[in-house]
């Protein structure tokens, strides 16, 4: 892990389709790829949480706070991503309680196994208890290359996948998890410097 130490701030990063869970620390001025986990059992396909019991999996840009952190989970640990943020309430979507986890069954959530939460659940609890405010979860369908657009481009999800490559492109680009907030509506996607 270079220089990170206990307490490093965090960002995750989850693909949906590569059934994929990064963990990213900050080194200094870095990010370092801490670990590539995979996802053991996710719900839904392709596209954002629409409504409550949907069993889709959202997509988008959540964030860990502390009271967000389940010790007692019924699935060994666990924390809610926040969904749904401020852009899915504007567009109607409804839905609680999406989480990563433990165990290996998901409706809606994203299924770490009981040892691979341990280790994720405590690096974000760490970075939350060293003054982190939020730990960020990005949520895309997939990793957006320009390939991989392409393929996607008749689909109905196409355009609001578009609005989610800015933050995937940042973040390639710079190394830095973007600063995402939510006005009038829109979702406005800062690269960090």
């Amino acid at each position: 892990m270079r220089g990170t130490s206990p307490g490093a701030q965090a960002y995750l990063r989850a693909f949906k389709e590569s059934r994929e869970l990064e963990l990213w620390l900050r080194d200094g001025s870095e990010w370092v790829l801490f670990r590539n986990y995979p996802v053991a059992a996710l719900s839904g396909g392709p596209g954002p949480k629409q409504r409550e019991g949907d069993g889709q999996v959202p997509e988008g840009f959540y964030a860990v706070e502390r009271g967000a952190l389940n010790p007692a989970s019924s699935f060994h640990l666990s924390f809610n991503i926040g969904y749904p943020n401020a852009h899915d309430r504007h567009l109607g979507r409804t839905g609680s309680f999406i989480m990563v986890h433990g165990s290996n069954v998901s409706i809606g959530c994203l299924a770490m196994t009981d040892p691979v939460i341990e280790e994720i659940y405590l690096i974000v609890e760490a970075a939350l208890d060293a003054g982190q405010r939020a730990v960020p979860v990005h949520v895309f369908p997939f990793r957006m290359t320009d390939a991989r657009m392409e393929l996607a481009r008749e689909s109905e999800w196409h355009s609001f996948w578009s609005e989610l490559r800015a933050a995937h492109d940042a973040f390639e680009q710079t190394g830095k998890p973007p600063r995402v907030a939510f006005e009038a509506g829109r979702q406005v996607i800062t690269p960090e410097r």
